[in-house]
């Protein structure tokens, strides 16, 4: 009976990663189609980079193959816009918010499939966690909408202001890094303003939804936050502050990326990297133009990415600070304990399952396009970059030599593969790994154990 109930156990949560994994999918496919249709676009577009720039959104990365300020109509940016948000909330997210506005109760399938969907730990609470992010995304975005539209005004017409607004302030809080105009925010890297304002809605997303109705509730209450919650506000500091100084101190001497700016600048534009190695993947300078060490040392950082429980990709920045402590901890003979709460061995098994298989993909993944879209083995690095940039849903690029990402000199497996990368990234790569996986087997037979020299 026990098997029995753990094997229905087992293929009831493989069903469950399965849809969700599948949902994104759909909707990505969905979005192609749309494009397809000729007034949403400006000129004929090959499927293959449609699909691939639906995926992208659906998936909050910005990788891009085409260009959607020159390729695509106000019509087609909406669709991307609509994908964004659709991709931020979640399929399951969505149903979840249509059921909230017909006044209809969700069953315990559903339930379950929206806490997986959102990250949330557990059942209990999770209508009313859904209104929550529902209000926090109309805010936040509402108001980096209205900034940087009054911002744009004096550039823009007020209509293309209000538009360009609008889809900056949700691209940056979903952290999907699309941008409506034609050099993304090459032409606004001096400016104060739209960097705060971008920074600001990037690290809010970053945070995820389960920090921010932490964070609001001790505002209010006065509580006591989290383990989870205060490793998410202190590592998304230390790793925005580490990102800078490591590219300040192999960049300030580059000419062709912050090496020709004053001090002032160099120190915005380097914030504005690595605000945007969390996940989101604006840019204000040619991201080609870095040395090769910053490079590799930015490949890391969009790896392990931001916190979970929101719009980030990656391996989650909370995985990657429990193996460190662990590491920490183990050396000097303790248990792991963080804020006075132990940590359970549970986790931390969680953690390295992630890391392991994280770098498995990784590996396999650098190797299957070096292969497939590298053959003379000129830009290792750069593909290097392009993989953890899909993987960590973050969608900066060293480019195509103009003004698309890398991907888009990819053959069609190259893109295909480059899809999947941002689907896993996206869903997590347990999800991913258990919905490729399929159905577990119960097993009956235990086995005597036996040691390993290490």
């Amino acid at each position: 009976m026990a098997n029995e109930s753990f094997l229905n156990k087992a293929e009831s949560v493989n069903r469950t990663f399965s849809t969700i994994v599948v949902s994104y999918v759909f909707l990505a496919l969905l979005g192609a189609v749309l494009l397809s249709f000729e007034p949403m676009r400006t000129k004929p577009i090959a499927f293959i980079d449609l699909f691939f720039t639906t995926a992208s959104a659906v998936c909050l990365t910005g990788l891009i193959s085409l260009n959607p300020a020159l390729d695509l109509s106000i019509y087609g940016q909406g669709v991307i816009l609509g994908l964004i948000q659709a991709g931020g909330f979640g399929y399951m997210g969505l149903a979840g918010l249509l059921f909230l506005l017909i006044g209809k109760r969700m069953d315990f399938k559903s339930r379950v499939l929206l806490k997986e969907s959102l990250d949330y730990p557990n059942l209990q609470g999770i209508i009313k966690y859904l209104k929550k992010i529902l209000l926090f995304t109309l805010i936040i975005e509402g108001v980096g909408a209205l900034i940087l539209t009054l911002h744009f005004l004096p550039d823009l017409p007020f209509k293309q202001a209000l538009w360009a607004g609008i889809f900056h302030a949700i691209s940056a809080f979903n952290n999907a890094g699309f941008s409506i105009f034609e050099l993304n925010l090459v032409n606004y890297r001096d400016d104060v303003v739209v960097n705060a304002i971008i920074c600001i809605l990037i690290i809010l997303g970053g945070l995820g939804f389960l920090v921010l109705s932490e964070c609001y509730n001790y505002r209010r209450h006065h509580g006591r936050l989290s383990v989870h919650t205060r490793i998410v506000l202190i590592a998304t500091a230390v790793c925005i502050t580490l990102g800078v100084v490591v590219i300040l101190l192999f960049e300030w001497h580059n000419p062709k990326s912050v090496g020709h700016l004053d001090w002032f600048h160099k120190f915005l534009s380097t914030f504005f990297i690595s605000v945007n190695l969390r996940t989101a993947g604006f840019n204000t300078i040619d991201m080609a133009g870095l040395h090769d060490q910053s490079l590799f040392f930015c490949s890391l950082l969009m790896v392990i990415g931001a916190a979970p429980g929101g719009t980030a990709g990656g391996i989650k920045i909370t995985t990657v600070t429990l193996l460190l402590f662990y590491a920490y901890c183990t050396l000097k003979d303790r248990e792991v304990v963080l804020f006075q709460r132990e940590i359970p061995q549970s986790v931390i098994k969680k953690s390295f399952l992630i890391f392991i298989i994280t770098m498995f993909y990784i590996i396999i993944s650098a190797m299957v396009l070096s292969a497939t879209d590298d053959t003379q083995n000129k830009h290792f690095l750069r593909l290097l970059f392009e993989i953890c940039s899909a993987f960590g849903t973050v969608g900066a690029s060293t480019g195509d030599g103009g003004n698309l990402s890398l991907a888009a000199t990819f053959s069609h497996f190259g893109k295909l593969y480059v899809i999947a990368l941002m689907f896993m990234g996206r869903v997590g790569v347990l999800v991913f790994s258990m919905a490729l996986l399929g159905k577990n087997k119960a097993r009956s037979i235990k086995y005597p154990e036996e040691g390993v020299v290490l």
